[in-house]
């Protein structure tokens, strides 16, 4: 396999002119997977895990002389890792090279169809033909879905589970950032949000990612949050405890937003007499295409939209903030807490995400990469 310098290296062919619909100009597709180490900037804790490294896949999809980069970034909690990501692709790959990308729609409709699970491969092999398709149309993915890129919301730059110590260090790292997004959910939130606090005032955001397991307990922690100058709360409870969720939002006057509750379309209808609003993530319910529907149906409900992420290069950070100025909030920061990132996509300038404007997902090689 080709190093990530490589894989980065090579021409990314982004101004090609709009051509013809029709399949045979294409010419032969090639479909090549890479697993690629990130590490990270500091031990990344949360409730459920902690890491120094993630393992995602990365995809390239090439025909005609374009290709599109997808990522796969694998959610252990549901059984997912990078190389069973591979697997999927590898499975899915004879139907995907004879397939006419053109046909987008349908295409994915069929990859969910035969590959079961595995979102995050669904994911890469998603964003890999949005990328070659705004690439062969010559527009930037955001205007191909009619979207203004000067309406990307701010995203947070969230702060892992750690000591007072590194929780100040991070918290001052992070001074370009208008809202910080804190982790939470272990008996140390009280001393995580004192030593945020020691060192800023800026609103806040939590996510608990399930740690509350008793309905009184999160009711007394998110209104001791919401003194602290946090804006609203992220799963506090388990995804299962749905009735417990309605009985807490019910007690509490900041919005609760769903996260591991809400992974696909079919969730968000349920959820929305216990949630105020959704966390959609690409890498949760299988790419671009899904998580414009999940926004949607979000919408039509009356509930707040979020996008967020989770640690990814700038590849599937980016093409979640193509889709960013549909919602109300962002947590788009995965790529900034890796180290060296292959790629250069989205920017963010005093928290705002600023969209590229070239062609497709519009990602070149990093300096370096």
């Amino acid at each position: 396999m080709k190093s990530v310098g490589a894989l980065a290296a090579v021409s990314l062919n982004r101004e090609v002119p709009a051509m013809s619909f029709d399949q045979r100009s294409n010419g032969p597709a090639t479909i090549e997977t890479q697993i690629v180490r990130l590490k990270l900037r500091h031990t990344w804790t949360t409730v459920m895990s902690s890491s120094e490294y993630r393992d995602n896949l990365h995809l390239r999809y090439t025909r005609g002389g374009v290709t599109g980069l997808g990522e796969g970034a694998p959610i252990v909690r549901y059984g997912e890792n990078a190389e069973s990501a591979r697997k999927a692709v590898d499975f899915a790959r004879e139907f995907l090279l004879a397939a006419n990308p053109w046909h987008f729609e349908k295409v994915m409709a069929e990859v969910f169809r035969r590959v079961q699970g595995e979102y995050a491969a669904k994911a890469a092999i998603d964003i890999a033909l949005m990328d070659w398709i705004s690439q062969r149309l010559a527009v930037p993915l955001y205007r191909y879905f009619g979207l203004d890129a000067r309406d990307t919301p701010v995203t947070t730059l969230s702060i892992g589970i750690d000591t007072p110590e590194i929780t100040r260090q991070k918290v001052r790292e992070a001074e370009p950032f208008p809202v910080l997004k804190i982790k939470v959910g272990l008996q140390t939130d009280e001393a995580t949000l004192e030593a945020v606090r020691s060192v800023t005032k800026k609103p806040l955001r939590v996510d608990a990612n399930e740690g509350w397991k008793d309905k009184e307990e999160a009711v007394r922690k998110i209104n001791w949050l919401e003194r602290q100058g946090v804006e609203f709360v992220e799963q506090p409870m388990p995804a299962s405890m749905l009735e417990e969720t309605r009985w807490v939002r019910s007690k509490v006057h900041i919005p609760i937003i769903a996260d591991e509750a809400c992974l696909h379309p079919t969730d968000i209808p349920r959820l929305a007499n216990s949630y105020d609003g959704v966390n959609i993530k690409l890498m949760k319910c299988g790419g671009i295409l899904e998580a414009f529907r999940m926004i949607q149906i979000a919408k039509s409900l009356g509930l707040k939209t979020m996008l967020g992420c989770m640690i990814e290069s700038a590849i599937g950070v980016t093409a979640a903030a193509h889709l960013s100025p549909l919602v109300d909030y962002a947590d788009l920061d995965g790529n900034l807490l890796i180290a060296h990132d292959p790629y250069s996509g989205v920017q963010v300038q005093r928290g705002k995400l600023i969209l590229p404007d070239r062609p497709g997902l519009g990602l070149k090689p990093a300096r370096g990469g």
